[in-house]
C-alpha cells in the first residue's frame, strides 16, 4: 500500500514539475504559438463566439427595453410639466387680468370718493337672450342696495339697478333695448373766452341705443350749440336719481332732430359691455325728502331747508350743493 501510494506521490511531483515547465516555457514572449495553443485558443474561441453573439443580442434587447420605458417616463415628466406650465400661465394671465381691473376700479373709487359711497359687486349672471338688457349682481337688500342706484365700471357708467332681492340684484342696462328711464347728461364743451378755454356744459337727455351703431342716442340738445366729435359726455345729476360727473361716453356725430328745433348726439360709450365681471354700485352721499328736499347723510336726522326757488340742489365734485332744475330724466 506504501508502494502504491508513493507512487502517486511521485506522478503529481511530476507533473507538476512539467506543468510548471510548460507556464514558464509559454510565459516567454515568443513570435509563434505552439500548435496546441494553437488549437485551445481557436476551440475556445468558436465555442465563446457561439454563445457571446446570442448572449449580447439577449442583453441589447433588455437594454432597449430599459431605455424605452426610461424615455417614456422622461417623456411623461416632461408632459405633466408642460402641462402644469400651461395651467400656472393661464392662472398667471387671469391673475394679471384680475389685478389689472382691480386697479382701475380702486383708481376710480379713489376719483368718486369725495362725493359718493361705492360697493364693489362682482356679475354672478347674464343671459345671453338678455346680454344687451340685464346683468345680475351679487349684492342686494342686505348690503344697501337699493333700485335706481347707478351702476358703473372703472371706466364708466353702465346703468342703473332695476330690481333689488336680498342677496343680488338685477341691474340694467344703458343698451337695453327695452329701457323706458332716460338719463339727463351733460356734453363737456368748451369755447374761448378772450383766448382762453371757458368749460360750458350742454344738456341733453340720453333716450335709447341703437343696436346696428352700438351707440347710445342724445337728444333734446339745444340748437346752434357747438359740439365736436371726442367731446365727454357725462351725467348731470339733474333727475335725481343718477349722482352727476358719471362718465358715460364720447360724441361720434351730432345731427339735427326731424323738426330743425334740437339736435341729437350719437355717443360712444365708455364702458366695454361685452366684458362685465365686477361692477361698483354708486350711493349718492345724500337722500331725497317727499317734499323734494336733499338731506346730506352725515345730518341724518336733521331737516334740511329746502333751496331757494323751488328747486331741488344737486351736489358738485367738491361734495356742495348747487341749485338746478329737476325733471328730464334720472
Amino acid at each position: 500500500m506504501s508502494f502504491f501510494g508513493n507512487k502517486r506521490l511521485i506522478i503529481v511531483l511530476v507533473g507538476l514539475v512539467l506543468l510548471i515547465s510548460v507556464v514558464g516555457y509559454t510565459s516567454r514572449e515568443r513570435v509563434n504559438l505552439t500548435w496546441p495553443e494553437m488549437f485551445f485558443k481557436d476551440t475556445f474561441s468558436v465555442v465563446q463566439g457561439l454563445f457571446y453573439r446570442p448572449a449580447q443580442a439577449v442583453s441589447g434587447f433588455f437594454r432597449e427595453i430599459e431605455d424605452a420605458y426610461s424615455v417614456y417616463e422622461e417623456n411623461k415628466a416632461l408632459k405633466a410639466g408642460l402641462d402644469q406650465y400651461a395651467r400656472l400661465t393661464a392662472e398667471l394671465h387671469d391673475l394679471k387680468a384680475e389685478n389689472e381691473r382691480l386697479r382701475k376700479e380702486l383708481d376710480a373709487k379713489n376719483r368718486l370718493k369725495s362725493s359718493y359711497s361705492l360697493r364693489f359687486a362682482e356679475v354672478v349672471a347674464r343671459n345671453p337672450d338678455t346680454w344687451n338688457n340685464v346683468i345680475t349682481i351679487d349684492l342686494g337688500l342686505k348690503s344697501g342696495i337699493k333700485k335706481d342706484m347707478a351702476v358703473i365700471t372703472e371706466k364708466g357708467m353702465i346703468g342703473r339697478v332695476q330690481s333689488v332681492a336680498n342677496f343680488s340684484a338685477t341691474v340694467e342696462l344703458l343698451t337695453s333695448y327695452e329701457r323706458r328711464d332716460h338719463i339727463s347728461a351733460d356734453i363737456q364743451a368748451t369755447q374761448m373766452v378772450d383766448g382762453k378755454p371757458v368749460y360750458e356744459p350742454i344738456s341733453g337727455v340720453i333716450e335709447e341705443y341703437d343696436p346696428q351703431e352700438r351707440l347710445l342716442v342724445m337728444r333734446k340738445i339745444p340748437w346752434g350749440k357747438k359740439i365736436e366729435p371726442k367731446q365727454q359726455v357725462i351725467t348731470s345729476g339733474r333727475g335725481g336719481v343718477v349722482p352727476r360727473n358719471l362718465p358715460i361716453g364720447y360724441i361720434v356725430r351730432v345731427v339735427p332732430d326731424d323738426y330743425g328745433l334740437t339736435q341729437t348726439a350719437y355717443i360712444q360709450p365708455s364702458a366695454d359691455f361685452s366684458q362685465l365681471s365686477e361692477v361698483m354700485v354708486v350711493e349718492r352721499d345724500f337722500t331725497i325728502s317727499p317734499n323734494g328736499e336733499l338731506i346730506p347723510k352725515q345730518a341724518a336726522g336733521q331737516v334740511q331747508p329746502p333751496a331757494t326757488g323751488g328747486k331741488a340742489a344737486t351736489p358738485n365734485s367738491t361734495g356742495t350743493s348747487s341749485a338746478t332744475t329737476g325733471g328730464g330724466g334720472q
